[in-house]
This record gives structure tokens, C-alpha cells and sequence, in this order.
């Protein structure tokens, strides 16, 4: 297997199996701990509310196995926002892997929450990850909270504010967008993923 699919009970599953699919590799979705813990890379997706994720998570003993890999990993939509200290939805307690807390967004004019369609993403440093997406490339967002910009960002999107769009440290890499629903930007982030080591 090139990647395993952490079972999460998200509806974005399939689509992200067809995703992968697409650009040939090979992925199987679990929430067997052990085959977690020995998959090449994992990903960790996510729809829904964080507390009712990290539930799901606890109950199946990933979320112990979670922070302990070593391999890449790529957490995704509300999988990202799993992987920082806790989230103001709930509030919940989450993973605790990357520093931060994840953080509401506020309506405004011209930006309704959920922050829901195609944005950009400006860059902020360069990573394996994001090798051949450039400044204000679009990607599809569905989220209603976000991190906000920090030490671990490494691209941002406006939303009023600058929001984490996709974040690293050590092996763990996470897009607040859904990049098997971001056309040619989203298949080549996947691409990368696939590379990494």
C-alpha cells in the first residue's frame, strides 16, 4: 500500500480513495491501530464535528497510535485541525501533535461561515509538499473553524484574516482544504504526499 486512510467516519473517504486512484497509487482504508502504525504513509481525514472525531479516534485507540509515527502524515479538512492542542468546537481536546488551538471563524460581510468554496493559497515557505503550487493558486475549502497563522504554517489563505492552510512539523503535513476535491492543485499536492519518505 502507498498510503492507509484512517476510517474516521467521513463521507470524503471514497473520494479521497478515487483521488488517490487516479494518480495510481495504491490505498486502503483502516482503523485497525496496527496496520496504522506500519503503513508507508497515513491519512488522516475528517467531516463532522472534532468532538464526535476524537471520539471515534479514542474509542478505536488511534488517537494514542496518531503521534507516535514516525512515517508522513496528512491530515486533511478537520484531520488538520485534529492534529493541534485543542479546538474552541466543542471546546475539544485534540491530538496535541502541532502547537495551536483552533479557532472559530467569524462571519462578516461577503464572508459567510461555513467558509465554503475555491480560494487561494499564497505560500509561505517552501516544503516538499507544495513543490509546483504557486502564489494564488485555487483550492476547495468547507470549514466553519480554522488555525490561525503560526510557526507551522506553511501556506495561508484570506479569509478576512490569514488562515493555515496548510501546515507542517516533523512528519506530520496538514491542508485545511480538501485537495481530492482541488483539481489539478489538489492531485499534485497528493502527488507530493506520495513522494515524501
Amino acid at each position: 500500500m502507498d498510503a492507509v486512510i484512517i476510517d474516521s467516519g467521513g463521507a470524503n473517504l471514497a473520494s479521497l480513495e478515487f483521488a488517490f486512484a487516479r494518480l495510481g497509487a495504491r490505498t486502503r482504508v483502516s482503523a485497525d491501530p496496527q496496520v496504522i502504525r506500519s503503513a508507508a504513509r497515513v491519512v488522516l481525514p475528517g467531516v463532522g464535528s472534532a468532538k464526535d472525531a476524537m471520539q471515534r479516534l479514542q474509542s478505536a485507540s488511534i488517537a494514542t497510535v496518531l503521534p507516535s509515527l514516525t512515517q508522513p502524515v496528512l491530515g486533511i479538512c478537520l484531520g488538520m485541525q485534529l492534529l493541534f492542542g485543542s479546538s474552541e468546537e466543542g471546546p475539544t481536546d485534540c491530538l496535541g501533535i502541532l502547537p495551536g488551538t483552533v479557532q472559530r471563524l467569524r462571519p462578516a460581510p461577503g464572508r459567510p461561515v461555513p467558509h465554503m468554496g475555491w480560494n487561494q493559497i499564497i505560500p509561505q515557505r517552501e516544503d516538499p509538499l507544495l513543490e509546483g503550487v504557486v502564489r494564488n493558486d485555487y483550492v476547495y475549502f468547507v470549514h466553519s473553524f480554522a488555525v490561525p497563522a503560526s510557526d507551522v504554517t506553511l501556506a495561508t489563505a484570506d479569509y478576512g484574516t490569514a488562515v493555515s492552510a496548510v501546515v507542517r512539523q516533523g512528519n506530520f503535513w496538514g491542508t485545511q482544504f480538501h485537495p481530492e476535491r482541488s483539481a489539478e492543485t489538489g492531485a499534485r499536492i497528493l502527488q507530493n504526499f506520495l513522494r515524501l519518505q
